[in-house]
Protein backbone atom coordinates (compact mmCIF):
# COMPACT_ATOMS: atom_id res chain seq x y z
CA UNK A 1 0.00 0.00 0.00
CA UNK A 2 2.96 2.20 0.14
CA UNK A 3 4.21 2.47 -3.89
CA UNK A 4 2.04 4.75 -5.73
CA UNK A 5 0.56 3.20 -8.87
CA UNK A 6 0.03 6.40 -11.16
CA UNK A 7 3.26 6.84 -11.68
CA UNK A 8 6.30 5.74 -14.04
CA UNK A 9 9.68 4.70 -12.90
CA UNK A 10 10.90 8.24 -13.48
CA UNK A 11 8.23 9.77 -11.17
CA UNK A 12 5.82 10.89 -14.11
CA UNK A 13 1.72 10.48 -14.03
CA UNK A 14 0.92 7.31 -15.59
CA UNK A 15 -1.99 5.06 -16.10
CA UNK A 16 -1.94 2.01 -14.01
CA UNK A 17 -1.55 -1.20 -16.60
CA UNK A 18 -3.87 -3.69 -15.56
CA UNK A 19 -3.81 -5.76 -19.05
CA UNK A 20 -2.71 -8.47 -16.80
CA UNK A 21 -4.73 -8.39 -14.21
CA UNK A 22 -7.50 -11.36 -13.86
CA UNK A 23 -11.25 -10.28 -14.02
CA UNK A 24 -12.66 -10.23 -11.01
CA UNK A 25 -16.53 -9.27 -9.04
CA UNK A 26 -15.57 -5.62 -7.66
CA UNK A 27 -17.80 -3.41 -5.57
CA UNK A 28 -17.69 -0.06 -3.74
CA UNK A 29 -19.66 1.71 -1.58
CA UNK A 30 -19.58 5.85 -0.51
CA UNK A 31 -21.67 7.94 1.08
CA UNK A 32 -21.84 11.44 1.33
CA UNK A 33 -24.43 14.26 3.95
CA UNK A 34 -25.90 17.36 2.41
CA UNK A 35 -27.05 19.57 5.31
CA UNK A 36 -30.03 21.95 4.43
CA UNK A 37 -31.99 24.52 5.85
CA UNK A 38 -35.43 23.84 7.07
CA UNK A 39 -36.97 25.22 3.78
CA UNK A 40 -35.04 23.57 1.73
CA UNK A 41 -35.05 20.08 3.35
CA UNK A 42 -38.97 20.22 3.25
CA UNK A 43 -39.46 20.88 0.05
CA UNK A 44 -37.49 17.79 -0.62
CA UNK A 45 -39.51 15.84 2.12
CA UNK A 46 -42.60 17.30 0.52
CA UNK A 47 -41.79 17.48 -2.78
CA UNK A 48 -43.06 20.84 -3.38
CA UNK A 49 -39.46 22.08 -4.71
CA UNK A 50 -40.32 24.25 -7.68
CA UNK A 51 -37.16 22.39 -10.06
CA UNK A 52 -39.38 19.56 -9.36
CA UNK A 53 -38.03 16.11 -7.84
CA UNK A 54 -34.71 17.24 -6.03
CA UNK A 55 -33.92 13.46 -5.45
CA UNK A 56 -34.73 11.51 -8.28
CA UNK A 57 -33.15 14.17 -10.40
CA UNK A 58 -29.81 13.62 -8.06
CA UNK A 59 -30.35 9.77 -8.38
CA UNK A 60 -30.29 9.85 -12.29
CA UNK A 61 -27.20 12.44 -11.93
CA UNK A 62 -25.50 10.37 -9.73
CA UNK A 63 -25.83 7.21 -11.93
CA UNK A 64 -24.59 9.22 -15.30
CA UNK A 65 -21.44 10.44 -13.65
CA UNK A 66 -20.74 6.92 -11.87
CA UNK A 67 -21.00 5.57 -16.12
CA UNK A 68 -18.71 8.77 -16.68
CA UNK A 69 -16.10 8.72 -14.38
CA UNK A 70 -13.47 8.13 -16.67
CA UNK A 71 -14.08 11.38 -18.38
CA UNK A 72 -13.49 13.37 -14.86
CA UNK A 73 -11.23 11.88 -13.45
CA UNK A 74 -7.49 11.80 -16.12
CA UNK A 75 -6.00 7.85 -14.92
CA UNK A 76 -9.19 6.48 -13.78
CA UNK A 77 -10.04 3.34 -16.23
CA UNK A 78 -13.35 3.17 -18.36
CA UNK A 79 -15.11 0.11 -17.47
CA UNK A 80 -18.19 -1.40 -17.99
CA UNK A 81 -20.61 -1.23 -14.75
CA UNK A 82 -22.93 -4.12 -14.19
CA UNK A 83 -25.15 -2.35 -11.52
CA UNK A 84 -25.08 1.54 -9.75
CA UNK A 85 -27.57 2.08 -6.62
CA UNK A 86 -27.96 5.59 -5.21
CA UNK A 87 -30.44 5.64 -2.20
CA UNK A 88 -30.84 8.25 0.37
CA UNK A 89 -31.68 8.84 3.66
CA UNK A 90 -33.68 11.49 5.18
CA UNK A 91 -32.42 12.68 8.47
CA UNK A 92 -35.00 14.97 9.60
CA UNK A 93 -33.73 16.25 12.68
CA UNK A 94 -30.24 17.01 11.12
CA UNK A 95 -31.93 18.24 8.28
CA UNK A 96 -29.94 16.12 6.23
CA UNK A 97 -29.68 13.45 3.01
CA UNK A 98 -27.10 10.70 3.38
CA UNK A 99 -26.52 10.04 0.31
CA UNK A 100 -25.15 6.04 -0.39
CA UNK A 101 -23.97 4.66 -3.84
CA UNK A 102 -22.70 1.41 -4.81
CA UNK A 103 -21.50 0.23 -8.09
CA UNK A 104 -20.63 -3.00 -9.18
CA UNK A 105 -18.36 -4.78 -12.01
CA UNK A 106 -16.59 -7.50 -13.41
CA UNK A 107 -13.17 -6.21 -14.48
CA UNK A 108 -9.73 -5.65 -13.87
CA UNK A 109 -10.23 -2.61 -11.70
CA UNK A 110 -11.71 -1.79 -8.99
CA UNK A 111 -15.03 0.34 -8.64
CA UNK A 112 -14.28 3.55 -5.92
CA UNK A 113 -13.97 6.19 -8.00
CA UNK A 114 -16.98 5.41 -9.91
CA UNK A 115 -19.17 5.15 -6.48
CA UNK A 116 -17.46 8.34 -4.57
CA UNK A 117 -18.34 10.24 -8.46
CA UNK A 118 -21.62 9.05 -8.36
CA UNK A 119 -22.04 10.11 -4.56
CA UNK A 120 -20.43 13.44 -5.22
CA UNK A 121 -22.68 14.19 -8.29
CA UNK A 122 -25.67 13.64 -6.75
CA UNK A 123 -24.83 15.61 -3.78
CA UNK A 124 -24.28 18.86 -6.24
CA UNK A 125 -27.33 18.23 -7.98
CA UNK A 126 -29.26 18.48 -4.74
CA UNK A 127 -27.28 21.49 -4.04
CA UNK A 128 -27.71 23.29 -7.68
CA UNK A 129 -31.81 22.05 -7.35
CA UNK A 130 -31.69 23.73 -4.23
CA UNK A 131 -29.64 26.84 -3.99
CA UNK A 132 -31.63 29.05 -4.77
CA UNK A 133 -33.64 28.57 -1.17
CA UNK A 134 -30.84 28.09 0.79
CA UNK A 135 -26.93 29.12 0.09
CA UNK A 136 -26.02 27.76 3.54
CA UNK A 137 -26.39 24.24 1.88
CA UNK A 138 -23.13 21.62 3.24
CA UNK A 139 -22.05 18.66 1.53
CA UNK A 140 -20.18 17.00 4.16
CA UNK A 141 -17.62 13.64 4.84
CA UNK A 142 -17.67 12.25 1.29
CA UNK A 143 -15.56 8.80 2.09
CA UNK A 144 -15.36 5.44 0.81
CA UNK A 145 -17.82 2.53 2.87
CA UNK A 146 -16.55 -0.57 1.40
CA UNK A 147 -14.84 -2.27 -0.85
CA UNK A 148 -14.59 -6.04 -2.17
CA UNK A 149 -12.71 -7.80 -4.89
CA UNK A 150 -9.40 -7.70 -6.69
CA UNK A 151 -6.24 -7.84 -5.49
CA UNK A 152 -5.46 -5.81 -2.86
CA UNK A 153 -7.51 -6.46 0.60
CA UNK A 154 -11.30 -6.02 1.07
CA UNK A 155 -11.90 -2.70 2.98
CA UNK A 156 -14.46 -1.89 5.40
CA UNK A 157 -14.88 1.59 7.78
CA UNK A 158 -17.36 0.01 9.77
Amino acid sequence: MNELTHVDKNGKACMVDVTDKPVTERAAIAKVVVKLNAIAFTNIVEHTHKKGDVLTVAKIAGIQAAKRCSDLIPLCHPIALHHIEVHFELMHDAQSVIITTQCKTASQTGVEMEALTAASVAALTIYDMCKAVDRTIEINHLHLVKKTGGQSDDYNKN
